[in-house]
């Protein structure tokens, strides 16, 4: 059995990259496999990695605001290709946007502030689940 195999990426015009390296880091501690696209990735990008490098979970951080759009064009762009792989998205979520997430499909929420053991514990559980391909 491999590792879990997580891919992290920042969509949209975010620059500030510090919160999902630490997370990254704090993952392959756990025995993850990262694959870290970096910032300023488009759905498509993150679409076409997860794909490619057949991971288990997919993690974006996002601070911009924009995380109810970019969660709705990434879950869309999963289903398009037939991909059931869970996605988590941290960064600056307002409590009110938690459970629009949720409802959405979203997999994990983890706002600014929790606790990083709590992510990777999350993002591990995620990623031990089978994979649902539809």
């Amino acid at each position: 059995m491999r590792n879990p195999r997580v891919l992290l990426a920042k969509p949209g015009l975010d620059g500030h990259d510090r919160g999902i390296k630490v997370i990254a880091m704090a993952l392959r501690d756990a025995g993850a496999e990262v694959v870290y696209l970096g910032l300023r990735r488009t759905v498509s990008e993150i679409v076409h990695a997860a794909i490619q490098d057949d991971v288990d979970v997919i993690g974006i951080s996002v601070l911009s605001g924009a995380h109810l759009p970019l969660a709705v064009d990434l879950l869309q762009a999963l289903d398009a290709e037939s991909v059931g792989i869970p996605v988590a998205v941290g960064g600056t979520i307002p409590e009110a946007d938690v459970a629009a997430l949720r409802e959405l499909g979203v997999a994990a929420v983890y706002p600014v502030g929790t606790g990083l053991h709590d992510v990777v514990e999350g993002v591990l559980a995620l990623a031990a689940r089978e994979r649902v391909e539809p």
